[in-house]
């Protein structure tokens, strides 16, 4: 039988993250190697923003922030729109002085076994618009 003490000492710490989920460990990593841009991250049919990124997306190009679980307690900031749009929304974050990492899937989703591989194919700066 479980004493309460012992209860109380397997219970998460407040201070300790639930681990982020496949998708959200890969986006991080690829938005630590371009930390200023705001990184425009394929998924599916989308390009999706997140965290600090989704609120200033949310902000510039009057879309919707919303919220998304990453990994079982956790919530992060979250504003996307349809990949086809890209023309319309890309060069408004731009014209708001950001710089943009655009961020494709590099497999076929039918195709990939585990999470799709994705990776920088193009980072925009008003120079380049």
């Amino acid at each position: 039988m479980m004493m309460f003490e012992d209860y109380l000492n397997n219970q998460p710490k407040k201070s300790e993250k639930p681990a982020p989920t496949p998708l959200m460990r890969q986006y991080e990593q690829i938005k630590r190697k371009h930390p200023t841009a705001i990184l425009l991250f394929r998924v599916g049919d989308f390009y999706e923003t997140f965290g600090q990124d989704a609120i200033k997306a949310a902000r510039i190009l009057d879309i919707t922030l919303t919220k998304r679980a990453n990994g079982s307690a956790s919530e992060i900031e979250l504003a996307g729109f349809p990949y086809h749009a890209l023309d319309t929304y890309l060069p408004k974050l731009v014209r708001a002085g950001e710089r943009v990492a655009i961020c494709d899937q590099l497999e076929d989703p039918k195709m990939a076994k585990g999470i799709v591989k994705r990776g920088i194919t193009e980072l925009v700066t008003l120079g380049l618009l």
